[in-house]
């Protein structure tokens, strides 16, 4: 080792000394924990990003689950009254009806349906029960059987059980996805005596103290409830208050003198009921007053059900909803006691219907079974009756018309604008327009679809092919830049082994290069065909959103789309529509992961090596 460089050792900081391998060593370990730390974030990133997939996977299965399954009444139907030859004659008439003759009427269904749900249900007798009793199944019932009966005259002139979709509240009811309940067999025996239309029940011990004191506890929600609108009306009356006492104009104050005055008075009733609430809640003994507002607690024995109207720790007096067979003493373990927390006169469907429920639940005359009516049907009014075959047709049609018009187009736009066009400032501007067209929002493509096929060439409104022609311009600059990416990633090799062959460029092209990047191509166009089936923003332009019933049979035919249906569904009220949204966000995803299983399918099948 020479002079010069045993100076350069003696003279680096590394070896100069204790002190700098030290500061070395903790510039180091420095270093490593700083990685320590990335490492540590992006692992923290990808965790984080699991979690939200799964909770937003977890979100909708759970709340579309349900929609796949149904509940069912079976109904005696008596059909002896219908001849089953005049049937066939009217089926004949109606398929084969000339110009002008009127169609033959067929008889009403739906009577038979009821008339037997009445059977069912003898202890609703009068005109207001018998109301409440229709309500329990679906306002089409009468429809269905006549399609069952037309489809098998066999059935005309007999009698059978035939299974009835509940309607839609009684389903989610039925579910436990609404007025939640709870009951329980208490360990006492029951004695009963009846005064006019009340029934006194007494209890050998405080068998109804739990049930007291769940009522209370439900005063003190909404006695907690009440509280923070007071704390709301008192933010209010602040800020009228502060409007006054600025005085900057006469109508503003005028107007926040009548506002405190409503105020007032609403803070001095919010009050009023929030001391009543707390006082009742707070109570150890005593009897409370159950009314249409409070919860409902209701009790099954000896084959009836009553209503409770006042419940003490062993004590209660109720009405009756299903009259009981007799008033005999009841034994511990034969009788049971519910509660329903929501009140009567918030929910949709009252007490009797809970009781019939419960009692045609226990006679085994309900029945829940895989809802087929989601995959059969299209759209309906009726949350029970509506389904997403209309929607997947619909998307097939359109997504159809999409890939027929995106995928020639844009590989044919793409080969050319790689493989032959000229480098100039030209085609430097359809570029970079493509470009920017794969950037503009969704919305702009409805908006041209609207003015162009709609208004200009005045195709018809609401359907696959105008659906489909509107995605495929969307698709477009998608599939042009996939497929030149693809085109890119081929070797030059290959073109100039090709071109020494003595092959031409067409040749060199369609026989080599091409062949070679459709499984990018392939790839490119799926997903952006994945894409165009998740967009709503340019179909709800050309009047896709439109309330479509009958399944489409072509391109031309009035349909929708699954994301507009999505769409449509979360934004009705019926509570029925929300597992059908989350149903059918299902069914979407499960397309957009079949198409993009497609594309690593395709891709693989197509993968050459070079």
């Amino acid at each position: 080792m020479t002079d010069t460089s045993q100076n350069v050792l003696s003279n680096s900081p590394q070896l100069t000394g204790k002190r700098d391998c030290d500061a070395h060593r903790a510039r180091l370990k420095k270093r490593y924990a700083s990685e320590s730390r990335f490492k540590l974030l992006g692992l923290s990133a990808i965790l984080a990003s699991v979690a939200f997939l799964i909770l937003l996977l977890s979100t909708f299965i759970l709340t579309g689950l349900p929609a796949f399954t149904y509940n069912y009444i079976s109904v005696p139907v008596d059909l002896t009254s219908i001849n089953r030859a005049e049937l066939e004659e009217a089926i004949q008439h109606n398929n084969n009806l000339a110009d002008g003759e009127k169609e033959k009427r067929y008889p009403d269904f739906r009577k038979p349906i009821l008339q037997g749900l009445y059977g069912e249900m003898p202890y609703f007798s009068s005109r207001k029960d018998k109301k409440i009793a229709r309500q329990v199944i679906t306002g089409v019932s009468g429809v269905l059987l006549r399609d069952d009966v037309l489809e098998n005259t066999e059935l005309a002139g007999t009698k059978f059980d035939y299974a009835v979709p509940v309607s839609d509240f009684v389903d989610l009811y039925l579910k436990g996805l609404t007025a939640t309940s709870t009951q329980e067999n208490p360990t006492s025996g029951l004695a009963f005596s009846q005064t006019s239309d009340d029934v006194t029940i007494r209890a050998e011990e405080a068998v109804f103290a739990n049930t007291l004191q769940a009522v209370r506890n439900e005063l003190a929600e909404r006695a907690e409830r009440i509280n923070r609108r007071i704390f709301d009306i008192k933010l209010a009356l602040d800020t009228q208050n502060t409007i006054v006492a600025a005085n900057e104009s006469s109508v503003s104050v005028e107007k926040a003198n009548a506002n405190i005055q409503s105020l007032n008075a609403e803070l001095a009733d919010a009050t009023s009921r929030y001391d009543d609430l707390i006082k009742r809640s707070q109570a150890t003994d005593g009897t409370e007053i159950l009314d249409s507002s409070m919860p409902t607690v209701m009790i099954n024995a000896n084959g009836g059900v009553l209503k409770l109207s006042s419940v003490s720790s062993n004590e209660a007096i109720g009405t009756s909803i299903i009259p009981m067979n007799s008033l005999d003493k009841v034994a511990s373990g034969d009788w049971t006691l519910k509660l329903i927390p929501e009140a009567e006169a918030d929910r949709k469907f009252k007490d009797k219907e809970v009781a019939a429920l419960d009692r045609l639940v226990a006679e085994g005359r309900i029945e829940n079974r895989f809802a087929s009516i989601f995959f059969t049907n299209g759209d309906s009014r009726e949350p029970e009756m509506a389904g997403v075959w209309g929607a997947v047709v619909g998307s097939f049609f359109t997504m159809l018309v999409t890939l027929l018009l995106s995928f020639p187009l844009g590989v044919a736009a793409a080969i050319y604008l790689e493989e032959f066009a000229p480098k100039n400032k030209f085609t430097d501007l359809i570029e970079v327009n493509i470009n920017n067209l794969a950037a503009v929002p969704s919305i702009v493509f409805g908006l041209l679809g609207l003015a162009v096929f709609l208004n200009f060439f005045e195709l018809p409104r609401s359907a696959p092919v105008v659906g489909g022609m509107v995605l495929a311009l969307m698709t477009l600059p998608v599939v042009i830049i996939a497929s030149r990416t693809a085109l890119k990633s081929v070797p030059p090799s290959i073109r100039e082994a090709a071109l020494g062959v003595g092959a031409s460029k067409l040749q060199a092209v369609f026989h080599h290069v091409l062949p070679l990047a459709i499984p990018g191509i392939l790839t490119g166009a799926i997903i952006g065909m994945a894409r165009a089936l998740g967009e709503t923003a340019p179909l709800l332009m050309i009047g896709m959103v439109a309330f479509v019933v009958d399944i489409p049979a072509g391109f031309t035919d009035p349909s929708t789309v699954l994301p507009v249906q999505v769409f449509l569904w979360a934004d009705a009220p019926e509570p029925g529509f929300q597992q059908k949204t989350a149903a059918a966000i299902m069914v979407l995803l499960v397309f957009l992961v079949l198409m993009n299983a497609l594309a690593v399918l395709l891709r693989k099948r197509f993968e050459r090596r070079w």
